[in-house]
């Protein structure tokens, strides 16, 4: 048994006027959760439910990013101090000309 969707609009109280609203949107790209692609005109409060599951996948995808760029910063800056440590603990030579 498929299930579909009714044609139904609870703002309108009565069936999708489809291009005619304002609301109804195209979309493109790939779903989220099946990988495949997408190119349907539908309401975009129908659209929200996939909008959110791929802006939260980008999230994530972000939040690894940021993380790791932070670490090679760790990285890079403790190599930093090493080498200001290094020069501190050397000691200099002046050389006096008169």
């Amino acid at each position: 048994m498929e299930i579909k969707p009714g044609n139904f609009c609870p703002l309108l109280k009565k069936d999708c006027i489809g291009l005619q609203c304002a609301w109804f949107t195209q979309v493109r790209g790939h779903n989220p959760n099946t990988g495949k692609e997408v190119d349907e005109w539908s309401c975009a409060i129908t659209w929200l439910p996939v909008l959110l599951i791929e802006n939260s996948q980008q999230q994530r995808s972000t939040g690894a990013a940021v993380e790791s760029f932070r670490n090679e910063m760790v990285k890079a800056n403790e190599c930093s101090q090493q080498v200001l440590l290094a020069m501190v603990a050397k000691p200099t030579v002046m050389e006096i000309t008169e």
